[in-house]
């Protein structure tokens, strides 16, 4: 998914503005705004997250404190690969 070059100029033209308007927190935003700019694009056209690798984490991390004692890794192995698939 790609950014439209009006959302790009909306961003530009609010920043502008915000930088313009006098008032002191408002000119500080649009400060940060400017400075983090290249984020906030890089933000709208890289769109993925980790939210399933943290989730795979989540479960393994809950497995891990249910499993304490096991004595055969195998059973584990078996739980875990139940769990997240």
């Amino acid at each position: 998914m790609s950014t439209s070059p009006s959302a790009l100029h909306c961003l530009l033209r609010i920043i502008y503005e915000l930088r313009q308007v006098g008032l002191p927190h408002l000119v500080q935003l649009g400060q940060t705004l400017a400075s983090w700019s290249q984020e906030i694009v890089a933000m709208w056209r890289f769109t993925r997250n980790h939210g399933i690798t943290e989730g795979f984490h989540t479960k393994m991390e809950l497995l891990q404190r249910q499993a304490y004692g096991f004595r055969n890794f195998e059973n584990y192995r078996l739980r875990a690969k139940a769990m997240c698939s």
